[in-house]
């Protein structure tokens, strides 16, 4: 079920297939994107905020000058991380590169 919190073992091995994303304290699964500037960094905000509305699953999204940071975990599971989590963060994955991303 997706609401059901990942044990340290799934998470680590979720992890290991997301280079780029690690779980910060809080139990929160995080990556931080540069971008070449301020426009992409922005078009990747509203690209991942898409996303999230599609899944019904958001993540924190702090946008500086030319970086995005995400940090996401599931409410509903306690604040801890889920498969959900993950889903979220492939997908975000599979466009950053488009918007040039490192």
């Amino acid at each position: 079920m997706a609401d059901e919190p990942l044990s340290e073992q799934e998470t680590e091995t979720r992890l290991a297939r997301l280079p780029g994303w690690s779980v910060a304290e809080g139990d929160l699964l995080t990556r931080t994107y540069t971008f070449s500037g301020h426009l992409p960094a922005v078009a990747m905000v509203v690209h991942v905020s898409a996303i999230q509305e599609e899944l019904n699953h958001h993540a924190e999204q702090t946008l500086g000058y030319n970086t995005l940071t995400l940090a996401v975990n599931t409410h509903s599971a306690g604040g801890r991380i889920t498969e959900l989590d993950f889903t979220l963060a492939g997908r975000v994955e599979a466009v950053a590169q488009g918007h040039g991303a490192k």
